[in-house]
């Protein structure tokens, strides 16, 4: 009880001084020394402590919000523990900001010049979460995402900061990154100071198991990829692997005609124990799939595409980048209107390198094209949901359930935006004859000059003003209608241009029984419209589609089909049987403890997607994807 005064006396002036400035106009910007301890990575924590110029007053830092690439306020401060500032020796009182809480104000007292800060980042011991805040560190290996284990001041762009950082990584453990090394031992390994946006657009892989695999020799700045794994068998992928991530650059530099890094580095994370994503930097790009995603060639089909996009993002996205998201610090909200472009074209160039690179034959290129397509084709929410509004949307949609995604719509700015994009590309084609391409825009919008890392913003007319540069047309009412229509139906224009028709079939293609067996699932969603898993649970349903009309949805369990207990193989030789047949599906299906049997009128067997050849149009679409 006789500290309950003081404790409203200094609840009054943190509230009166929140504001107040720290640093005098034209002082130079802080110097903060930061040294992260991974040691005890394995047991998913890392120890962070930093010595940070300051005045006395009420102090304000932040902890990183708005992360690059992530497109939302994903800074994954849930996971910050054991924060502590001290200042000669003394603990200093601080509160979080009760408006944003990835704010902190420490009280520092007079005749002090800087205070040291402590914390804990706690990664997830599961495989969830996204993007950085999601599980990073497993017993043999970890990344470590710069921002989540640090503040900065208040006052200052990211540009105007500089971070000296240092690291200890568990013995015997190899890293690989972007960021430039002034001294390695058993102990430690510092950096070179760089800007705060640099230090965070560096992060490092390490691990016990770590391959390094030169990509670029004789083509330019170093490429390299660096792969960390959970073993070491994980890392004995085929000879033409490599191979094939040695033409991506020869490719992406064919495309682009210049680079805008000075060295760059695939930071290739395999384990089945953290997260799985790409995320995007200048110099480097921090991806990671399953722990056998080189050695087997299933898995191999279904990471394609993933280090190519990500790749792609250092042209698209990083020099590259929409205005309203080339924000000062990572406080300020970002705008993400034109992800469509951002992500978009992206994902277009990403999966036609696949096909150029040969990660994937024409056929592989061609059937993940049409699943693709079938998927948008399936997605009844675009009826009420605009494609641009999945974009305005993301900042407070990413943690979505799967649960009614057909319904809800997800990121389909990726998906979507790859049709639009090779429609676009189709067009550009035509109306030149054939003398240009998609090509010729990337050239001129992200092209020479090469040089180090820097940020070129663009707007909407920057993209229009651009296209119409390579081939007169109205890109303003194209990209105004591919973004504010509501279908029905995916948008097909660039695959029957291109010379291809969508089709739909009882044939599984490789890729969708490679889905199928990789998510323990079963895809019915093209023929009566439920995703379901191995054990009959129903994750989604297709609205407007038999089963939905009928009154399954996701939660539910099918139990048995026609009388049978539910199986894969029943319920195929069921719906194979029932073709052209007046025989009604019968589902038997739990809900919440409590059985119903629907009956579907429903006789059109299974339906998968395909793409053939359309003889009365030019074949653009392998023109497309050959090497260039």
């Amino acid at each position: 009880m006789t500290n309950f005064p003081g404790k409203i006396l200094r609840h009054v002036f943190l509230s009166v001084v929140f504001l107040s400035p720290v640093f005098a106009a034209g002082a130079p910007a802080p110097h903060v020394s930061l040294f992260v301890d991974a040691t005890e990575a394995p047991r998913k924590i890392f120890h962070a402590r930093m010595t940070i110029p300051a005045k006395p007053g009420i102090f304000t830092l932040y902890y990183p919000k708005w992360i690059p690439g992530e497109h939302g306020p994903t800074g994954p401060i849930q996971d910050l523990a054991g924060l502590k500032f001290t200042a000669n020796g003394q603990s200093l009182f601080w509160r979080r900001d009760l408006m944003d809480g990835w704010t902190f104000h420490v009280e520092v007292p007079a005749s002090v010049s800087s205070i040291e800060a402590s914390l804990d980042f706690i990664s997830p011991a599961g495989s969830e979460g996204i993007y950085t805040g999601g599980a990073t560190a497993t017993d043999r290996l970890a990344v470590i995402n710069w921002n989540d284990v640090l503040l900065y001041p208040e006052g200052w762009t990211s540009d105007d900061l500089t971070y000296s950082a240092s690291l200890r990584l568990p013995a015997q453990w190899k890293f690989a990154t972007s960021l430039s090394v002034t001294s390695q031992s058993k102990e430690e390994i510092k950096f070179a100071p760089v800007s705060l946006t640099m230090l965070v657009d560096g992060p490092v892989i390490s691990g016990e198991y770590l391959k390094i695999v030169p990509l670029s020799a004789g083509q330019g700045p170093p490429v390299e990829l660096d792969v960390a794994a959970d073993s070491a068998a994980a890392l004995d992928a085929p000879a033409e692997v490599w191979e094939h991530y040695k033409n991506l650059v020869a490719e992406t530099n064919a495309l682009f005609g210049a680079q805008h890094y000075r060295d760059y580095h695939f930071l290739f994370g395999l384990s089945d124990h953290v997260a799985h994503f790409g995320l995007e930097h200048h110099e480097s790009n921090d991806s990671r799939l399953g722990e056998r995603a080189l050695v087997d060639p299933t898995k191999r089909l279904l990471g394609a595409g993933l280090l190519s996009h990500e790749f792609v993002h250092s042209w698209n996205g990083k020099y590259r980048r929409p205005a309203d998201l080339a924000t000062p610090d990572y406080q300020k909200p970002m705008q993400t209107d034109l992800l469509w472009m951002y992500e978009g074209l992206t994902q277009y160039l990403g999966e036609i390198l696949t096909g150029r690179t040969g990660e994937r034959t024409p056929e592989e290129f061609r059937e993940a094209l049409a699943y693709t397509a079938a998927e948008l084709d399936h997605t009844p929410g675009r009826a009420w949901r605009n494609l641009q509004d999945t974009a305005d949307g993301v900042p407070s949609m990413q943690g979505a359930p799967h649960q009614w995604k057909s319904w809800r719509r997800a990121l389909d700015y990726y998906d979507e935006d790859e049709l639009n994009w090779l429609w676009a590309d189709t067009i550009i084609r035509q109306q030149t004859h054939g003398q240009k391409s998609l090509d010729d825009f990337c050239r001129i919008f992200h092209g020479p000059p090469s040089g180090p890392p820097q940020v070129k913003t663009y707007t909407f007319d920057d993209i229009v003003s651009t296209l119409n540069q390579v081939a007169l047309y109205d890109w303003r009412r194209f990209w105004t209608e591919r973004l504010t229509n509501h279908g029905p139906g995916a948008p097909l224009g660039g695959i029957e241009g291109s010379g291809w028709k969508l089709v739909y079939d009882d044939t599984r293609s490789a890729l969708v029984q490679a889905l199928e067996s990789d998510k323990n699932s079963v895809n019915a969603a093209y023929s009566f419209g439920l995703w379901l898993k191995d054990d009959g649970l129903v994750t989604d349903t297709v609205e407007g589609m038999p089963a939905a009309r009928a009154g399954i949805g996701p939660g539910m369990k099918l139990v048995a089909v026609n009388g049978r207990k539910f199986s894969k193989d029943v319920l195929r030789d069921v719906l194979r049987e029932g073709k052209n047949s007046s025989v009604a599906l019968e589902l038997l299906v739990e809900n919440t403890e409590y059985y119903k049997t629907y009956k579907l009128d429903y006789h059109d067997g299974e339906k998968f997607p395909h793409l053939v050849r359309d003889e009365s149009k030019p074949d653009l679409l392998s023109d497309i994807i050959r090497p260039h």
